[in-house]
């Protein structure tokens, strides 16, 4: 199983010379297997250079929202294998509060955007989920749900014996009522090769964003301890965290004693 990152950014794009290293598109994560499987994790701007890397040789596309806020969901009108009329695209939405699997659609209508969804070329088909555990391909997939603001999923992947837990814009320790428990994330990522998960706040942010729906740092290391993960993959980058800022906390942490890798995510970064 291949992951190229293709947006790494949470909360809203964030172009400029301050994060041309890391990135600024928002989340969007290619997974390959077995050279003609393909799975796509949420549809932030990232989408949009991922659909050009693929639109040659994957027909048949699945894509997995965590949730429908705008970061999540706002490439999809520019990914370009929806205007291609062989493509089949199959998206599947999170388990959301408010139940609207059409969300991602919903976008490419009226003053919005240009062109309406039904002019799309390709077949695009929304599929809501009952079960919490499924296969695709040769992915198998279970999900729980997310601690954030309107709810969300969070994925566990696995294919080619390993092991990705995917869960972004997920706060482990809420004010509001938790979806999950700490001690049920611990079971949920338990000894995954790759954890990628939240890691928007540090602790000096937290105070003033507690209950917004993201994971400060620290917690997400104590999450990656306690699951007994291999590797630690942070995305959902506060949009005010320059290169430069990432670069400092990547190099303090690596001066941790942790059993486990920690890596920022950023833009083409590509793990197998």
């Amino acid at each position: 199983m291949k992951l190229t990152f293709y947006g790494v950014r949470g909360s809203v794009p964030t172009p400029g010379q301050n994060t041309v290293k890391y990135g600024g598109n928002t989340t969007s994560i290619l997974l390959e297997n077995k050279g003609s499987d393909f799975l796509i994790l949420d549809a932030g701007t990232g989408i949009r250079n991922l659909g050009k890397d693929i639109q040659k040789y994957a027909n048949d596309i699945y894509i997995l929202l965590s949730h429908n806020h705008w970061d999540h969901i706002q490439g999809f009108p520019y990914f370009i294998p929806a205007y291609m009329p062989e493509k089949n695209i199959n998206i599947i939405p999170g388990l959301t509060e408010e139940d609207e699997p059409n969300a991602i659609l919903k976008q490419m209508k009226g003053s919005f955007f240009p062109i309406n969804s039904n002019e799309l070329s390709a077949t695009v088909t929304i599929t809501p989920i009952k079960n919490n555990s499924w296969k695709y391909q040769s992915f198998q997939i279970s999900r729980c749900r997310m601690n954030h603001p309107g709810g969300g999923s969070a994925y566990k992947i696995i294919a080619d014996d390993k092991l990705l837990v995917y869960a972004t814009d997920n706060e482990l320790f809420p004010p509001y009522p938790v979806a999950t428990t700490f001690e049920k994330w611990v079971q949920f990522c338990a000894k995954a090769d790759y954890l990628i998960h939240d890691g928007q706040y540090l602790p000096e942010d937290y105070p003033f964003k507690r209950g917004w729906g993201h994971s400060q740092i620290q917690h997400a290391l104590d999450l990656a301890m306690q699951a007994q993960v291999k590797n630690l993959v942070l995305v959902s980058h506060d949009p005010d965290r320059t290169d430069e800022q990432i670069d400092k906390l990547q190099s303090e942490l690596q001066k941790g004693e942790y059993p486990f890798n920690i890596l920022f995510a950023y833009e083409g970064l590509t793990l197998i």
